[in-house]
């Protein structure tokens, strides 16, 4: 069975895609199948990858939309031991679609259980809002990542999404579990980073990834590239972070 782990944050602009990208990068490198789920309307890691989210068919809108379609048949390969399944621009329309669908928190998650190819992780990038998207990958997911720009007010939004976390434990997904917060955009010379990832820790303990992405313009160069940062710059502080993040998971984090 694969691990499934939501990456969410309801700030935008902290590293969630460029974690599901990398962080699958990293996964890949050490063996593992990796499948990546776009469930952001902006399709940045679509794009990131390649892939045109103008012209895409079948992609996350129609799993969510449609019955029965095929986890398989969403997939594209992009890389040695990754696939994508993409988002188009219709995904923008899903939440008002979906309204009325009485299973409408549960349509990934009963995608992914019709899924019958093998996968070691699938990793789900989600928006930056707590909409019926975001519950979406909640739900499918076993575990969750919070990446925590390395700034004060993108930390002051952690405890929010964690109560919404809170809630659909409880409700619908009694398996989710906070794997980590993955401090992000970390600037080694600036006090200030230091001071938010002190208090991310005395906030959340041991939850907090005893690691921290750093600030490095190869992360936000890397998909310009179609790549990932360990492709694009493998000897680079941010790749070396994503690595680290890979083996903290795979030795059982």
């Amino acid at each position: 069975m694969a691990r499934v782990i939501a990456i969410a944050n309801q700030k935008g602009g902290v590293g969630k895609t460029a974690t599901v990208a990398n962080l699958g990068a990293a996964l890949a490198e050490r063996g593992k199948d990796v499948v990546l789920i776009d469930l952001d309307p902006q399709a940045a890691l679509t794009a990131g990858f390649g892939l045109d989210p103008y012209k895409i068919t079948r992609t996350t809108y129609t799993l969510l939309t449609r019955d029965h379609i095929p986890f398989a048949g969403t997939l594209r390969p992009v890389a040695d031991r990754i696939h994508v399944c993409p988002a188009s621009v219709d995904l923008a329309a899903a939440e008002i679609q979906l309204a009325n669908y009485p299973d409408r928190a549960y349509r990934l998650r009963d995608a992914l259980e019709r899924n019958r190819m093998p996968f070691d992780f699938i990793l789900i990038d989600t928006p930056p809002s707590v909409g019926v998207l975001t519950v979406n990958a909640l739900s499918a997911a076993d575990e969750l990542i919070v990446p925590v720009q390395c700034q004060y007010l993108p930390m002051r939004g952690v405890r929010a999404l964690l109560e919404t976390v809170w809630l659909v434990h409880e409700r619908m997904n009694p398996k989710l579990d906070l794997l980590g917060v993955l401090p992000t955009m970390y600037r080694r010379a600036s006090k200030h980073s230091r001071e938010v990832v002190q208090e991310l820790r005395e906030v959340f303990a041991d939850r907090v990834f005893d690691l921290t992405i750093v600030e490095d313009d190869a992360v936000a160069e890397a998909p310009v590239a179609k790549k990932s940062v360990l492709a694009y710059a493998t000897g680079s502080e941010a790749a070396a972070g994503y690595r680290r993040l890979a083996e903290v998971i795979c030795n059982g984090r």
